[in-house]
């Protein structure tokens, strides 16, 4: 059998070994693939030669390509992300965006660690282009973020046969420790409703303490999603509809619901409505008394607002509106919910927060944690502890009682 390793000789006398190996067909096009090798001596091509058949044999051969990783990563995220809502949509994006800027020129299959480590030195000094002071470091979330996307799109180009290996794996992320979220004690929020009861949008905000997402609350419905049961009927008591006194007396009572069915959120500034986040997102959740008069409330407002409005008003649907029917901006509802907590005089916290401190404060009153996910649309009921159940200093005091009742006698 011929030497497969040619000695050839360049115009300038230069002598060189070349080799052409067959790497199979084209997976697109089917046609037989061959490429050419060549090295300054015959050793050095022998050992790349033997190792090259040596890895067809086994099926491990990694065909080259000059795809860069842009391109690579648009491919990738089309479909990694084509079920995810727009908002999901686009955070897979902006965590891509450094690689992107610093890698993606680059073919994928030279892109090595030292290289994605540089990134992560750039990304942590001087890598923000928004959300704050363009030019500064990135938090050790966004760099994770951005190193968790990179490695599985990474994986999914090793499992392609497009690269050896995976050497984002290689690159150890910074620390990252969650800031603890801050919460409000029984009294705080009873504080806040006790301020919120005369504000215009009272059921909203009741609504939002009672454990539901923001955009879930922008995106309630008066004639899809708002149920007022028996609430609406005369009573028995008192033969009239609307009655507090007699809310969810009888065993035939319906009490009022909510059904969350959507969301109104924000994605790069724009509003848009959207299916709940998961499954479990759809629920429909029972009503006290106090909120489901809220609700009753806020409706009556806004029937007396439609009629001195006139045509100015907009019929939008939904339930929480400004004076003239048009549904409040996703921000102005965070912002005008820190307004309203300043003026009730407790401590400051975001929006959000009132969604943990609903849920935290179910799970101390003996609440069962596959209700309190079950309420809170969660999949998970050990996600729901580990996020939204927060313990507060005062609360160990519990644990402190329960001690001296048992250690009591010994």
């Amino acid at each position: 059998m011929a030497d497969p390793i040619k000695k050839i000789t360049l115009k300038d006398g230069t002598v060189r070994y070349r080799f052409v190996v067959d790497i199979g067909r084209d997976p697109e096009t089917g046609r037989r693939q061959q490429k050419t090798f060549t090295f300054g001596t015959k050793r050095e091509a022998r050992a790349e030669y033997d190792k090259i058949r040596h890895q067809l044999n086994e099926g491990t051969y990694i065909r080259p390509t000059n795809i860069t990783v842009s391109e690579y990563l648009d491919g990738w995220l089309e479909g990694a992300a084509r079920d995810l809502r727009d908002s999901s949509k686009r955070s897979y994006q902006d965590a891509l965006q450094p690689v992107h800027e610093r890698l993606g020129s680059m073919p994928i299959q030279k892109v090595g660690k030292a290289d994605i480590e540089r990134m992560v030195t750039w990304m942590e000094t001087s890598g923000r282009r928004r959300g704050g002071k363009p030019g500064t470091g990135l938090g050790p979330r966004s760099v994770r973020l951005t190193l968790g996307r990179l490695t599985a799109a990474f994986e999914m180009a090793a499992l392609e046969g497009l690269l050896p290996r995976n050497v984002a794996k290689l690159v150890k992320p910074p620390k990252y420790a969650p800031t603890p979220r801050s919460t409000w004690s029984a009294e705080e929020v009873r504080k806040f409703l006790d301020k919120a009861k005369t504000d215009r949008l009272h059921a909203g905000w009741r609504l939002s303490l009672y454990g539901l997402r923001r955009g879930e609350v922008l995106g309630l419905r008066w004639q899809e999603d708002i149920d007022f049961g028996s609430f609406a009927e005369p009573c028995r008591g008192h033969k009239k509809p609307w009655c507090g006194d007699c809310y969810g007396a009888g065993s035939t009572y319906k009490p009022a619901t909510i059904r969350v069915q959507q969301a109104r959120v924000l994605v790069e500034g724009t509003t848009q409505v959207v299916p709940p986040k998961s499954r479990n997102g759809f629920r429909t959740l029972p009503l006290d008394a106090t909120a489901a008069s809220a609700l009753h409330q806020l409706k009556v407002t806004q029937n007396a607002e439609k009629l001195a409005a006139g045509k100015a008003y907009i019929d939008s649907g939904y339930v929480v509106v400004d004076e003239l029917g048009e549904p409040v901006h996703p921000e102005w509802y965070s912002d005008e919910f820190g307004r309203l907590a300043n003026r009730a005089g407790v401590k400051r916290i975001v929006l959000h927060e009132g969604r943990h401190t609903a849920l935290s404060l179910m799970e101390k009153a003996g609440v069962p944690i596959s209700i309190v996910s079950r309420w809170a649309g969660h999949y998970d009921t050990a996600f729901t502890y580990s996020t939204y159940v927060h313990a507060t200093e005062e609360d160990l005091q519990t644990g402190t009682d329960a001690l001296g009742k048992i250690y009591k006698n010994t």
